[in-house]
């Protein structure tokens, strides 16, 4: 029950980032977004880690863990979430959430090749859904584009879903490396584990500072972008610690498809957080609903059904 609630929690906070970083990006680039959403994330954490104790247990935390969550933090804050706001920018949040929300696919594919997990038949129709909601929210932003009449923004959709992929790619690995370093841990480990994540994002961030062109884009940032970048920052950083503390206590394939509740958030908040700079209609609801269909089918175990029907 917690981790059910830590996980619906964090798919809001998961859809406020994403309207907000899109607001942000009205006027700002990903790499402005990245320089204050990533560190942003260590100075969140660090007072929770220090408040529950957990600051104290680093040093005694398995090698494998910290480097399982490095990793984590490199593959899902650094190229996971560039390729995230690099498919916003360019596909809108609205048009790119549903394809990077195919992440899920990812992660059962390689629960069953890593983790030996077996696949249904449900799942495999559910992946065909899945893939299947992409394609009708892809009509929408055709026809959006070719109206052009209720919004100020033409989608540029082929790059951004290339982006959108790439996002999903590594959004749907993380968590298996992420419940494979946590697993049988506690709420507050898993906060301690997003925290070694950020801390190591942190350091590639300032890494690619030290290139004259990153800093000269970071440096042409204005108020207003920053001013989203921050709240976007702010977001992601409770959405993660909230993921982290759930995926530590309750099994992926439940955290998972309450994950993709953040479409249904992120269609509210961007209708009223960014009505002209998003994609919207018919199509884009259907899409997103089969496409939260077929999240639900690739996350329930058969045999939890079945045992439902014979009980």
């Amino acid at each position: 029950m917690l981790g059910a609630l830590l996980a619906t929690v964090s798919a809001f906070a998961f859809a406020l980032n994403m309207a907000t970083a899109r607001r942000g990006m009205l006027t700002g680039t990903p790499s402005q977004a990245m320089a204050i959403s990533v560190p942003l994330g260590v100075v969140c954490f660090l007072p929770v880690v220090i408040l529950t104790g957990e600051i104290g247990r680093i040093a005694a935390m398995p090698a494998r863990t910290l480097y399982a969550m490095a990793g984590v933090g490199v593959l899902h804050f650094i190229v996971g979430r560039y390729c995230n706001y690099r498919a916003s920018l360019l596909a809108g949040a609205n048009l790119s959430a549903p394809v990077i929300q195919s992440n899920v696919i990812v992660t059962l594919v390689l629960a069953v090749a890593v983790l030996h997990e077996r696949c249904s038949v449900l799942q495999m129709i559910g992946a065909v859904l899945i893939i299947t909601g992409a394609l009708i929210v892809q009509r929408q932003g055709t026809q959006s584009r070719s109206a052009g009449a209720t919004t100020l923004f033409s989608p540029k959709i082929l790059a951004g879903y290339a982006f959108g992929a790439l996002a999903a790619l590594a959004y749907g690995t993380s968590p298996i490396i992420a419940r494979y370093a946590l697993a049988e841990s506690t709420p507050t480990r898993g906060v301690l584990g997003g925290f070694v994540a950020y801390i190591a994002a942190t350091v590639v961030i300032l890494l690619a500072a030290l290139w004259p062109s990153v800093r000269a884009n970071i440096a042409r940032m204005d108020a207003v972008g920053g001013r989203w970048f921050l709240i976007s920052g702010l977001c992601v950083a409770v959405a993660q610690g909230l993921f982290f503390a759930a995926v530590a206590i309750t099994p992926i394939m439940v955290v998972m498809p309450l994950l993709q509740l953040s479409l249904v958030f992120l269609l509210i908040i961007s209708h009223w957080l960014n009505p002209l700079h998003e994609v919207r209609g018919p199509l884009l609801i259907v899409g997103v609903a089969v496409s939260i269909i077929g999240t639900l089918a690739v996350s329930i175990e058969t045999e939890l059904i079945v045992k439902t029907l014979r009980a």
